[in-house]
């Protein structure tokens, strides 16, 4: 009995979804009778030093794509027949995983999006959607992708269905993709799972909570890279200036201010003035999903570990959700990225 299967009508939205953590070779998959869970992380070992966190000692940047249940045309999980043949050889991480309605393993997180887009598909900016576009204010598909697109399957009419299955733990993960009568099938190496905590946002004791529009957090980051920084700053307070993300590198300093404008900033909870600084290129590797998003949700707990949450609108009305996590940078840190700069 398999494991996992699952259809989508869309490879593309499957693509692009999972491009935005895009950061790390490999990727942590998590099966649940919810929906699929990916998961990348960077990680770096901080030795002769005591740190009042201790993920921090290990793991600095996460990026999470859940893709649920109902994204898919169809989806089944039947966990149950493969987790008690495996439970009665021990008591393995993944088993334990398995046998509490979970199955996780890894695979090459380049292999798959290789995989996912091997019919090709039209570069654009997701966001232009929902505006007018540079071609004479065309909106669409055909003007996104400029003249070529009017060759493209997707405008043509063909769907990529996108189906994926898993039969049993340490098999291969098997999708197959159809395009306009041409089917491929790929069978990808999974591996064991890598322990993996998730970075604590602890939600009883937020700082800040800021719901905004993801293309203006987008622009503010992309703005504050012409001082090629190595730090971020963002600083909250229930008083003017509500809202500042200031950077510094080696060209100087920069800073963009936002107002409590209901048009600008949708959410404002801002108990006491909070300052935390983060590594400028983790943050800017969430690029992708701020250029595709239509909101973010900007948390932080009172350790300082950020929280960029971003809701994705997808085909036919639906959403999807990719969450990033950052720890904060330690004062010696900074310090010691300033001196790396330097020389």
């Amino acid at each position: 009995m398999t494991l996992f299967t699952a259809v989508s009508d869309s490879a593309r939205q499957v693509f692009l979804l999972l491009r935005c953590i895009s950061f790390a070779q490999k990727v942590q998959v998590r099966i649940t009778k919810e929906g699929l869970r990916f998961t990348v992380e960077e990680s770096r070992v901080i030795q002769g030093k005591l740190i009042p966190w201790s993920f921090c000692s290990y793991r600095l940047y996460s990026g999470i794509a859940f893709l649920e249940e109902g994204l898919f045309t169809s989806y089944a999980y039947s966990p149950t027949t493969s987790s008690q043949a495996e439970n009665a050889e021990g008591g393995t991480q993944a088993e334990d995983d398995e046998d509490g309605g979970t199955t996780v393993f890894q695979i090459s997180l380049t292999a798959l999006l290789e995989t996912l887009q091997i019919f090709g598909f039209t570069e654009s900016r997701d966001r232009s959607a929902s505006r007018d576009s540079a071609y004479g204010g065309v909106t669409g598909s055909l003007a996104r992708g400029g003249p070529s697109a009017a060759f493209d399957n997707h405008v043509l009419g063909f769907k990529r269905v996108c189906r994926l299955s898993y039969e049993a733990k340490g098999e291969p993960l098997c999708i197959v993709l159809e395009e306009g009568g041409v089917t491929t099938t790929c069978e990808m190496v999974t591996y064991e799972p890598e322990d993996q905590d998730e970075i604590p946002l602890q939600r009883d004791a937020l700082a800040l909570k800021i719901i905004m529009r993801s293309s203006w957090l987008f622009d503010a980051i992309n703005e504050l890279a012409s001082t090629s920084p190595s730090r971020l700053t963002i600083a909250a307070s229930p008083s003017a200036p509500y809202l500042v993300l200031s950077s510094n590198g080696p060209l100087g300093s920069a800073a963009v201010e936002f107002s409590n404008d209901k048009q600008l900033l949708e959410t404002f909870q801002v108990p006491e003035r909070t300052v935390n600084t983060y590594k400028y290129s983790l943050v800017k590797a969430a690029s992708r999903a701020m250029d595709m998003a239509s909101k973010v949700s900007i948390r932080g707990d009172e350790q300082g570990v950020l929280s960029l949450q971003f809701m994705i609108e997808l085909e036919d009305a639906r959403v999807s959700f990719i969450d990033f996590r950052f720890v904060p940078l330690l004062p010696e840190e900074g310090d010691e990225e300033d001196n790396d700069d330097s020389d």
